[in-house]
């Protein structure tokens, strides 16, 4: 179907419900990322679109799925794909990861439920990683958006970053750089 059924549109309030709800119903697996899981780990944060990963080879069958809720493709790139509806406020990313990567996220996850809808939600350190590789080859990487995301999920969570294991995560999934410009960071907000 290619037009939105008006009436199927009015069922769900918002993208996520939509997405939590018919993903589910289809068994596409899929992870909230983005703005609404750091909202989940204590960090207020404002967000113009909804994130969620899915395993790449599920791609063709969630956008059919979402395009019969009058979804278009506003951008498709190898790693991920940007939906846009007049119908919902906000735009929906589908950030692509292999299906091995996507079963370890879903497994360390935690199940939340969020605006009444059951969503799993990454670990605190899958987060991180996922915000990390974001920036990794970003030449604007501390000024981009994710590093104060993950600044602030170290500071909501009480993260020592002078933790081997910190430490490795950000080795990693990001750079030394990002590391020892995260722990200059946390240290100045110390003082």
């Amino acid at each position: 179907m290619v037009g939105a059924d008006r009436r199927n549109t009015v069922k769900y309030g918002n993208a996520l419900s939509l997405v939590a709800q018919e993903f589910g119903k289809a068994g596409i697996p899929f992870v909230l990322i983005g703005g609404f899981a750091v909202n989940y780990y204590k960090v207020t944060r404002v967000t113009t679109d909804i994130d969620f990963l899915i395993d790449k080879q599920d791609y063709p069958k969630a956008f059919s799925l979402l395009q019969t809720f009058g979804f278009k493709e506003a951008l498709v790139q190898s790693m991920f794909a940007r939906l846009k509806s007049n119908d919902f406020g906000l735009l929906v990313d589908l950030v692509f990861v292999d299906k091995e990567t996507l079963t370890g996220v879903i497994n360390d996850g935690i199940q939340a439920e969020i605006g009444g809808d059951k969503v799993i939600v990454p670990s605190l350190n899958h987060l991180i990683a996922l915000k990390l590789h974001a920036m990794k080859n970003n030449p604007k990487r501390i000024e981009h958006p994710d590093f104060m995301d993950v600044i602030h999920l170290i500071q909501a969570n009480r993260l020592d970053v002078r933790l081997e294991e910190f430490k490795d995560l950000c080795l990693s999934y990001g750079t030394k750089d990002l590391y020892e410009k995260l722990a200059e960071s946390i240290a100045k907000g110390k003082q």
